[in-house]
């Protein structure tokens, strides 16, 4: 097995079995819909279970297969990008398993969970708006694609700098 793949698998496997484990911890410690603080009130926990996505959206009945078949497809379209992404590009790599690992974890609760996925970090009152209860897939998610985001970002920027003349600043061109 190539490199890139055993490191692909490395970290998925040991961010799903962390995902897994924590879900489980709170289905043992926690009650449905009762917030426990944690370390000194900053971390608040709450067992919830959702049969939509993010934020709680969900289409009726047919959530649970709608978003499982939609997962699949995202799961698809990142493990292609991760197979096309070059070996030193390990930040974008890594943000792709990051990505993959929360999928996979979310998609292993709508399919093994009548109740839903597993939900328990939260609920944040943000001042202005109370932010949902989440779980670390979640997070595996939305750091994984803030970090696939700003490595393609510093990726083309650095590609621009590198392209242009010597002496000549990027810009629109000759007026």
């Amino acid at each position: 097995m190539h490199r890139n793949w055993r490191f692909f698998i490395l970290v998925v496997a040991v961010a799903v079995a962390v995902d897994a484990a924590t879900k489980a911890w709170a289905l043992g410690a926690l009650q449905h819909r009762v917030t426990v603080p944690a370390l000194g009130g900053l971390l608040p926990l709450t067992l919830s279970f959702n049969r939509g996505i993010a934020f709680g959206l969900n289409v009726g009945p047919a959530s649970r297969a709608v978003f499982a078949a939609l997962t699949l497809v995202v799961l698809g379209v990142a493990v292609a990008l991760y197979a096309a992404t070059p070996a030193a590009r390990r930040v974008q790599r890594l943000a792709l398993c990051l990505m993959c690992a929360g999928a996979i974890g979310n998609l292993a609760d709508r399919i093994f969970r009548p109740r839903g996925v597993v939900d328990f970090i939260g609920p944040y009152d943000l001042g202005f708006m109370i932010w949902p209860i989440f779980n670390v897939a979640d997070c595996y998610v939305v750091i994984g694609t803030l970090g696939f985001a700003v490595a393609l970002w510093w990726t083309r920027r650095r590609d621009a700098q590198t392209s242009q003349p010597a002496g000549r600043e990027p810009g629109p061109g000759p007026a």
